[in-house]
């Protein structure tokens, strides 16, 4: 909402007749076309009034214009307050959001106005440079289509092959970013970018000789639309595949499919809904409840 009244819909569609009428392509016709596909119905006889009947004494009867530039859009003061907080931010410094701009502008608010309850303490070292490197890396070959060598260690061993990768992830309950790839025979890996030690890029890729298609683990829920309950698990789970089936006024059953390496997050994210979500299949997720709940259990008993 900061930025709503900012250049917004009538700015932006006067900016783009502007712009045709110093490059000499505008017409009324033209006129009509960005109207309906940037501004709402309604500006198609506000804003053309306003321009012919020099209102907005920017548009001549020939459609030229006595403006001898392009409009440009300058970032307002509010806008590179917002942008430098936002960049404070170790997790966009990855991607080397450009700052010459910024230099001496005051953030809008410092990240120690936020206090995260629900994440994990050991999020991935974003400060550091060798894993500053490697997602630099990383994103590089993601952008250009290119394969990686990556020598990572996993619990007990360290490994060092060759990857074709699909994308990254983000996970705001580990506070850690994933790299989803596949090996050259077409097997799915899932590399934590902290635990990578070396990352080099190869050639362009070429055409892959297979085609896959992950098996992932389901687990239905029915929910109980209580207290927003519905609303609220549409947004914790907006990162999963999932179907939603309404059963009645109240009632609904949520398919969630997710990655078996997924499944102690999809797990703590479940419980946190208490009694509003049930676990009705499989049988193994529901044992993991249990297991789950016992355990809780006993901590509290060693605790009291």
């Amino acid at each position: 909402m900061l930025f709503n009244e900012v250049y917004g819909s009538y700015y932006n569609v006067v900016a783009g007749i502007l712009t045709e009428a110093v490059r000499g392509t505008l017409s009324k016709e033209r006129i009509r076309e960005i109207i309906l596909k940037k501004a709402y119905m309604e500006s198609g006889i506000s804003i053309p009034e306003a321009l012919e009947k020099g209102e907005w004494p920017l548009l001549r009867k020939d459609y030229t214009t006595p403006l001898r530039h392009v409009p440009t859009m300058p970032l307002t003061t509010l806008q590179k307050q917002w942008m430098k907080a936002i960049c404070q931010d170790p997790r966009i410094r990855l991607f080397d959001p450009p700052m010459q701009e910024l230099e001496d502008v005051e953030p809008l608010f410092s990240t120690d106005f936020f206090v995260w309850f629900d994440r994990d303490g050991d999020g991935d070292p974003y400060e550091d440079p060798f894993y500053q490197e490697h997602f630099k890396k990383v994103l590089l070959a993601l952008k250009e289509g290119r394969d990686l060598r990556i020598r990572y260690r996993s619990k007990h061993y360290c490994h060092d092959q060759m990857f074709i990768p699909e994308k990254l992830e983000y996970s705001s309950k580990d506070d850690k970013f994933r790299l989803v790839a596949y090996s050259p025979k077409g097997t799915q890996y899932v590399i934590r970018l902290a635990s990578v030690l070396e990352v080099s890029l190869t050639e362009k890729n070429g055409i892959r000789s297979f085609s896959v298609k992950p098996r992932k683990e389901i687990v239905v829920l029915e929910l109980v639309d209580e207290r927003n309950a519905l609303e609220r698990a549409m947004i914790h789970f907006s990162d999963i595949e999932k179907e939603t089936m309404k059963l009645d006024d109240t009632h609904y059953r949520i398919t969630l499919r997710y990655r078996k390496e997924d499944e102690t997050e999809i797990l703590i994210r479940v419980l946190s809904f208490g009694p509003k979500i049930r676990v009705s299949s499989p049988d193994s997720f529901i044992e993991l409840i249990r297991e789950r709940l016992h355990m809780q259990r006993n901590f509290e008993s060693c605790g009291s």
